[in-house]
């Protein structure tokens, strides 16, 4: 091969290598399926609602049983997906958002159901999205290779802006030409595509059972041990805490002032469209710089990132025109992409594989619950205090918050940490784009995927000349030596907090091979998705969270 067609081919695989993989390709397919039949469905259950009479008001108990629902199973939920395993509870999930919402099209083809229905099915799919937000992000270390983790990230992310532009427009158009039940139909069967996709993932089969009998720790220990690792990492907590007061100060005004007051002066409706295109499409340039990327420092790049996150606020509180919204929407749009892709990558590297879950739920909780607190205040606020004072204090907040959590030691001494591919000589990765080891964080004997039984001899030998490092590493169980190339991080304890969805450091954006300061591998939800899944986008609402996983 010449000099230049190996240059060509190693830029492939930084970035695109991921999808040559089967197992990363199938899941990808059905997770991008079920966000555009989401972003498709926000349109047609909020024109279900009104058509049902239910009026603003009852619009607000459906958006509002969604998030309460999700709300209150976070708390619980990445236990559950640490316990019994993240494809499990993720198959669940689905099911269980794909029944509530086939009900719903079944309800609306029979004529205009009542709006307790609407309620009720909507916090059926929000409990479901609380259960699939925290395993997502546990999920995607078993299907990618350690060194496609910020790869899968952007991925996501680029999935979902997409989504968002291109759903509510398909979906407008279905609504008006076939009316809310087909495309609430149509996202009940995206669901379904979802959960055929998770079937289809290959993975090794069940360690065998615990030796001695021992006895499982109960649910309410796997939290506990959750909070501990969440409370031990002083970055993490430090930025969870940032952002549930930021989702409440400066992004629900954006969210929800925001269309008021594009309906009031800047132009209708088919300004503020235009103006949220711009934020996705903010996000879809970033996303798609993001690939390949692996910064010295991600932590920093990703609280440099969050600070364009404020900038809408500025122009809304000075009463700019629409050009100058629409540019700070770009510009909000490229940092979140860019603050979720790393933030998700850091935690992947720096929480124990089998605690993601818990921890990502863990993050993910404060954010949705303090913040839609948001919703229902600055309304009131700025009836009382005017707009812009309500934006002003927005930009305030998000501008000086991230200026203080830069400054912190932890922050800014997180170091990347970098691994070799899982396996594979070729120029695009693995073949089944998956790493090494069954699900982590289940029972020994959860007995998942039988029918792969067949590749844990190839998994196992190729995980031979990592038990060394994984036997000392007191961030996997005591010793117990995981047989999984990921699970071979540094101590949890001595690792510098990663967490919050970092941004590509301008001068540390370099090679994998570059070994700036500390190698490393990673871990947006939210965020979880964020992420990630975007909460809003699931609920229907015209609501948005800011999501770090």
């Amino acid at each position: 091969m010449s000099g230049s067609g190996a240059v060509n081919s190693e830029w492939l695989r930084r970035r695109a290598g991921l999808l040559a993989g089967r197992n990363f390709r199938r899941f990808y397919t059905g997770y991008v399926t079920s966000l555009l039949g989401s972003s498709m469905s926000t349109v047609a259950i909020a024109w279900a609602v009104l058509d049902s009479g239910g009026g603003a008001t009852g619009l607000g108990y459906v958006f509002a049983a969604g998030v309460v629902s999700q709300v209150l199973m976070l708390a619980f939920a990445g236990a559950i997906a640490d316990r019994l395993g993240r494809r499990r509870v993720m198959l669940a999930a689905d099911v269980l958002r794909c029944a509530a919402q086939a009900s719903l099209a079944a309800a609306l083809f029979a004529g205009r159901p009542a709006i307790w229905l609407f309620v009720v099915l909507a916090a059926l799919e929000g409990t479901g999205e609380a259960f699939f937000s925290p395993a997502l992000s546990a999920l995607t270390v078993e299907i990618a290779p350690p060194d496609q983790l910020a790869n899968a990230n952007a991925l996501y992310g680029l999935a979902t802006s997409a989504t968002r532009i291109a759903g509510p427009a398909l979906g407008g158009v279905l609504v008006a030409f076939a009316g809310p039940a087909v495309v609430v139909a149509l996202d009940a069967a995206s669901y379904l595509v979802s959960v055929l996709a998770l079937s289809l993932l290959r993975m090794p089969g069940a360690e065998p059972a615990a030796a001695g009998g021992q006895t499982r720790p109960t649910l309410f220990s796997d939290m506990a041990e959750g909070w501990t690792d969440f409370r031990s990492r002083g970055w993490l907590w430090v930025v969870t805490v940032q952002f549930a007061f930021f989702n409440l100060i400066t992004w629900a005004p954006w969210m929800l002032l925001g269309p008021v007051e594009g309906h009031a002066y800047l132009g209708g409706a088919a300004v503020w469209g235009a103006i949220m295109a711009a934020q996705g499409a903010g996000a879809i340039v970033a996303g798609l710089a993001c690939l390949g990327r692996r910064p010295g420092r991600p932590m920093v790049i990703a609280t440099i990132g969050t600070f364009f996150y404020a900038l809408p606020d500025i122009p809304m509180a000075l009463h700019a025109a629409a050009v100058w919204v629409g540019a700070a929407a770009f510009a909000c749009g490229a940092g979140a992409a860019v603050a979720s892709a790393f933030f998700g990558t850091a935690l992947q590297q720096q929480v124990p594989p089998d605690r993601l879950a818990r921890v990502s739920s863990l993050t993910m909780f404060p954010a949705y619950g303090i913040g839609v607190i948001g919703y229902a205040i600055d309304g009131p606020l700025a009836t009382v205090l005017g707009a812009p004072l309500v934006f002003g204090v927005g930009a305030v907040y998000g501008l000086l918050s991230s200026a203080a959590v830069l400054t912190l030691p932890s922050i800014r001494g997180l170091s990347w940490r970098e691994q070799k591919p899982a396996s594979g000589p070729g120029p695009l990765g693995p073949a089944d784009g998956a790493a090494e080891g069954g699900e982590r964080g289940q029972p020994r004997d959860h007995g998942d995927d039988d029918r792969d039984r067949e590749h844990l001899g190839q998994v196992t030998g190729r995980s031979e000349g990592h038990d060394a490092e994984r036997d000392g590493d007191p961030a996997h169980g005591q010793g117990q030596g995981r047989r999984d190339p990921r699970s071979a991080q540094c101590p949890a304890d001595k690792q510098p907090g990663l967490r919050r969805e970092p941004q590509h450091h301008p001068g540390e954006a370099g090679d994998a091979d570059q070994g700036q300061g500390g190698k490393a591998d990673h871990e947006g939800q939210p965020v979880y998705p964020g992420d990630r899944r975007d909460p809003d986008q699931d609920q229907r609402g015209q609501r948005e969270h800011v999501d770090r996983s």
